[in-house]
């Protein structure tokens, strides 16, 4: 378990035999059901391997229809670009 202890936020991360890895996280403010934007699920991250990998996979997605970016800011913000 990870705890960052001045937030709160805690994460457990379960691996898998086939590599796989499922983190899950808690924050206290998480608990207030009328903070609907911290539950269910935050987001799915795969690890593919290299730099080549990941864009090879995202020019697939966007032949396929797919296309969006996503980058953090400073702060750890998701940033969502879509069309």
């Amino acid at each position: 378990m990870y705890h960052n202890v001045k937030t709160g936020f805690k994460s457990y991360f379960l691996s898998f035999s086939s590599g796989a890895r499922l983190e899950i996280m808690n924050k206290p403010e998480m608990l207030d059901s009328r903070n609907t934007d911290s539950l269910g699920y935050a987001h799915f991250a795969f690890s593919v391997g290299s730099k080549e990998k990941v864009d090879a996979l995202s020019e697939r997605l966007k032949a396929d229809g797919y296309y969006e970016s996503c980058v953090l800011d400073d702060e750890g913000n998701q940033i969502e670009i879509t069309e």
